[in-house]
């Protein structure tokens, strides 16, 4: 039997273990996890944008929006794909999706840095299109997209840093990497977080709770690892590392000129 066989039978062709099942299973977890955060962040606020539009005579979504939505949904898909490829042996396939991977993540990227002056220029027409009222709202409407664009730039850099760390260590250290890859993820999960009114916000007034909320998402595997491992693995400190100082360098820019 191979060793492959024996991780998923459990050792010497026993039942696995419960321990070993989430071993197997908690990455899949993890992913279905984030989907159904992602989903309920932002499938009720686009029904609400969408009612803005029909009762007020916006402008529908951008171009830009929707090019977003659908890199990310496909990047959700690979990385559940993926973690579900590994829980059942099929590591072949897993690695040759790492390669899509690796296309998929710049992309996801440059689809958010795209956005942010559609947003702005959209926005501002809005504003302008509704007269001398309207001009009064610009200046805080203003610093409210600034200090949102602070959030959705940071995301896009930490997303960026940790999956090209993920994909670098994809040959070498498969542990680091599947960790990886999960906390890449996790690292622009407070935008969709941002989106929830039942959780304590802090903006306008600090981005606090985003930061917050970004960082508990990493808790349960975080605990998991340090009950199996007895220690802190040290995908944990790189994300530590990456999160902390840019969210202190958000902290520092909110509200700022």
């Amino acid at each position: 039997m191979s060793a492959q066989a024996q991780a998923h039978d459990g050792v010497g062709g026993q039942a696995p273990s419960l321990a070993e099942v989430i071993d197997r299973w908690l990455y899949v977890l993890m992913a279905l996890c984030l989907i159904a955060v992602i989903l309920l962040g932002f499938v009720p606020d686009s029904f609400a944008r969408i009612a803005d539009i029909d009762a007020f005579g916006r402008a529908p979504f951008l171009w830009e929006a929707h090019f977003h939505a659908l890199t990310m949904a496909s990047w959700m898909a690979l990385l559940l794909t993926r973690t579900v490829l590994m829980a059942t042996g099929r590591g072949g396939w897993d690695m040759q999706l790492g390669v899509l991977g690796m296309v998929l993540a710049p992309v996801m990227v440059v689809a958010g840095v795209m956005l942010v002056p559609a947003v702005f220029e959209s926005r501002i027409a809005d504003i302008e299109a509704a007269g001398p009222a309207g001009q009064a709202e610009l200046a805080e409407a203003l610093r409210n997209m600034t200090n949102t664009v602070l959030v959705q730039l940071r995301a896009g850099f930490c997303f960026l840093v940790l999956a090209i760390a993920a994909l670098v260590a994809r040959l070498r250290d498969a542990g680091l990497h599947k960790r990886l890859m999960i906390l890449a993820t996790i690292a622009p999960i407070g935008v969709a977080l941002a989106r929830m009114p039942f959780l304590w916000q802090t903006p306008p007034e600090a981005p606090t709770s985003t930061l917050l909320w970004t960082a508990i998402c990493v808790v349960p595997m975080l605990l998991w690892d340090i009950y199996r491992q007895r220690a802190i693995h040290r995908d944990y400190w790189i994300f530590l590392a990456v999160t902390v100082s840019t969210g202190v360098a958000v902290a520092f820019l909110w509200n700022s000129a």
